[in-house]
């Protein structure tokens, strides 16, 4: 039998570890603000180790409180309040810090790097702006669901984007704030080798962080948004309606931003980044639409017979759609195809094709828009999301062969112009169905499981543009296949 007079020791200690894991993190994080106040006022390599690994211990013990709380007091609802008190308490002093150190380092390094640096900081800066509102946001939500009855479990983008804030903060932290030194010490090598991180895979880590946190925005609003208003609107439906629609138009407007930084991107010859962006606005598409679903946004009102065909929400949805996979596609191809030396690709018509894309994207909206028989779980067409990652999957080669000055220039050209045509024509041949992926997902969690999977696994290799432009291709194909499922079994 059990010795029943060492459990409450036991206990004891589960709880104070418990505690340690919990209330301890913002000590370590403020010992690695003054660290880092040394390196920038000293710059002194030993301090700067020491910051780092502070700070890798506060995220060890962000990795596991949350289950060590779970596990050995799962009905302590003090525990739980105080992890999320000090998740706050944490980022409000790392990221604006990460921002600072971003800054500092910019002056600190040589004229060399400078405008790639500077254009590092800016996104460093609005990514901790965007991490610091989506904790206030969520907040807010969780305010008003708790008065309703127990907080539900935390799932999808909400979970991830607490698994992943911290250990994204320490990597910028280690990359603002690295100063060389003569230190051997195998801890300062391999902290070393985190600082010196090529800006290239700090853009993805950062770019794939940023959708994630606005993806928690997202799944904040699906999950409490129904909730929040309770007490606001009473038994208004129309007021109700009228305020719940204000989340899923913020998706769309990001749906929008994504498009645009992708532009912005583009312009910095960031074509792998660019692409990411494309997939971001993708899956705010997604979001907004079943947000306004989950909401219940589409069915019409009690005294209408039936919903508006034209709503303020599906022009916003339309304008977004344009800006993000017709423009903004349209955008990148001329960008760096029109200013290419080959003389094969100067003689043909890139700015005429990109234009005709544009129109064909935006004819494709206005169809879907008033479409009066939609297929239910099918799009009539190549839908302009999957239009706009296929194209530009391409432009990723044709852009590394333009750096390399590779042979491949030509041939990447040719394929880049044809698909452009090519995508533009499918997108309105309406006899052709393809199936809804995001609701495919939705219902396959397995499916859109491995598609996250691999796409975390493409990003960080040299793979990213084969693998996107062989799965939109599949996708093109699909409907040899997905005609015989029938609309009611989507």
């Amino acid at each position: 039998m059990t010795d029943k007079r060492h459990m409450p020791s036991k206990l004891n200690f589960q709880s104070k570890f418990s505690a340690l894991l919990v209330y301890g993190r913002p000590p370590l994080v403020f010992g690695g603000m003054l660290c880092a106040l040394g390196v920038m006022w000293t710059r002194n390599p030993l301090l700067y180790t020491l910051g780092v690994t502070l700070l890798v211990i506060s995220m060890s013990f962000d990795l596991i409180d949350g289950w060590f709380s779970s596990r050995f007091q799962p009905y302590s609802t003090l525990v739980h309040l105080a992890d999320r008190l000090m998740d706050k308490i944490v980022y409000s002093i790392i990221f604006p810090l990460v921002a600072v150190g971003i800054m500092w380092r910019l002056l600190y390094t040589s004229l060399t790097g400078t405008k790639a640096e500077l254009f590092h900081g800016i996104f460093v800066l609005i990514l901790c702006v965007a991490v610091l509102i989506r904790d206030n946001f969520a907040h807010f939500m969780r305010f008003f669901a708790m008065r309703t009855g127990p907080e539900p479990e935390v799932r999808e983008f909400t979970r991830l984007r607490t698994i992943v804030a911290a250990p994204v903060g320490t990597l910028l932290y280690a990359h603002a704030f690295y100063v060389p030194g003569s230190l051997t010490s195998q801890i300062y090598i391999w902290i070393s080798w985190l600082g010196n991180l090529p800006l290239r895979v700090l853009f993805l880590i950062e770019i794939v962080f940023l959708i994630i946190n606005f993806g928690s925005i997202a799944a904040s609003c699906r999950k409490y948004g129904a909730y929040c208003l309770d007490e606001i609107c009473d038994e208004d439906e129309r007021l109700r309606r009228n305020i719940l629609s204000f989340f899923p138009n913020t998706l769309t407007i990001m749906n929008a931003m994504m498009g645009l930084l992708a532009v912005f991107f583009a312009y910095q010859d960031r074509i792998r980044e660019a692409y990411l962006f494309l997939i971001g606005a993708a899956i705010f598409d997604k979001l907004d639409g079943a947000l306004a679903r989950k909401l219940g946004l589409t069915e019409p009102l009690p005294e209408q017979s039936r919903p508006h065909q034209v709503s303020f929400g599906s022009i916003l949805d339309d304008i977004a759609d344009a800006v993000s996979f017709c423009i903004v596609p349209a955008w990148m191809f001329y960008l760096l195809l029109g200013d290419v030396s080959d003389p094969v690709l100067r003689q043909l018509p890139v700015g005429l094709v990109a234009v005709l894309y544009t129109l064909m994207g935006i004819a494709r909206l206005i169809y879907f828009t008033f479409d009066r028989t939609p297929i239910p779980g099918f799009f009539k067409g190549l839908p302009t999301p999957a239009a706009a990652l296929l194209v530009a999957a391409p432009l990723i080669m044709f852009n590394h062969a333009v750096r390399e000055a590779s042979e491949w220039v030509r041939y990447w050209g040719v394929i880049c112009f044809g698909l452009m045509i090519f995508s533009g024509i499918i997108m309105n041949f309406y006899p052709l169905r393809y199936l809804h992926l995001g609701r495919f997902m939705d219902r396959h969690s397995w499916f859109g499981r491995l598609n996250m999977l691999l796409l975390v696994i493409f990003m960080f290799t040299p793979y990213l543009g084969y693998a996107a432009l062989i799965y939109m291709l599949l996708y093109v194909l699909s409907p040899l296949i997905t005609w015989r499922i029938l609309p009611k079994q989507r």
